[in-house]
């Protein structure tokens, strides 16, 4: 079924729907600006067929970049950790898709569970703007937060003692290396898409709703699955 016109008015004011793509996301977004690939692709492409209108991909590499084009309007809709932080900018829907947030170690660091982690002295080192820095930012109490390009690099220079990242990226890096992860899972990230707040109310109500569909219908499972993702589907 096509969407209201005021619909698609709201959510692709220029005629297209422009949607932003985090590839430095790797369980999301894969490929090169010239050629994205996964499931926010899938999904913007799906959105905007629903539109009935074209879609328009900027790529980014980092989740504060994409959160700065939706929250500024310079995109229609996102793909985006559903964090307190943005929500006061941006309108959610309810996620999409639950990816964990871990730790990893030098093999002889004396570190052995999440729980060790936030403990006077200890340095994370985290990708800046990240959904994990924005978590731990909220709730860690003694560990000091070290930003950098990434957490991995963070770590790799000698400035952290502990690297904060997305599971499935950080596993593969930490297996290639001396390195361990923690567990259990320090945060729970909901991705789900974004649109502007000033959006009408309407116009994110058909959001949700299609984003609910999608995930329902096995669309989100299936686009996972075809770009070798094994993240967690919402339910």
């Amino acid at each position: 079924m096509t969407a209201p016109a005021a619909v698609v008015a709201a959510l692709a004011p220029t005629g297209v729907l422009r949607a932003v793509i985090n590839l430095g996301n790797a369980v999301l977004a894969q490929g090169t600006p010239d050629a994205p690939s996964g499931v926010t692709v899938a999904l913007a492409r799906e959105l905007a067929a629903r539109l009935d209108v074209d879609v328009d991909l900027t790529c980014t590499d980092a989740a504060r970049d994409s959160f700065a084009a939706v929250r500024d309007g310079r995109v229609d809709v996102g793909f985006l950790a559903a964090e307190p932080q943005r929500a006061e900018h941006v309108a959610f829907t309810d996620p999409y898709v639950l990816i964990e947030g871990v730790y990893a170690v030098p093999a002889s660091s004396s570190l052995r569970t999440a729980d060790d982690v936030d403990a006077p002295g200890v340095r994370i080192g985290v990708k800046e703007g990240s959904a994990y820095d924005l978590a731990l930012t909220r709730t860690l109490q003694h560990a000091q937060i070290v930003r950098g390009a990434e957490g991995t690099a963070v770590l790799e220079a000698g400035a952290a003692d502990v690297a904060a990242g997305i599971r499935q990226p950080l596993t593969r890096w930490a297996d290639a290396r001396d390195v361990r992860v923690l567990e259990p899972r320090f945060t729970e990230i909901r991705q789900a898409v974004a649109t502007g707040r000033d959006r009408a109310p309407t116009a994110v109500d058909w959001l949700r709703d299609q984003v609910a569909d999608l995930v329902g219908s096995g669309f989100v499972a299936d686009a996972l699955a075809a770009s070798g993702q094994d993240a967690t589907v919402a339910s």
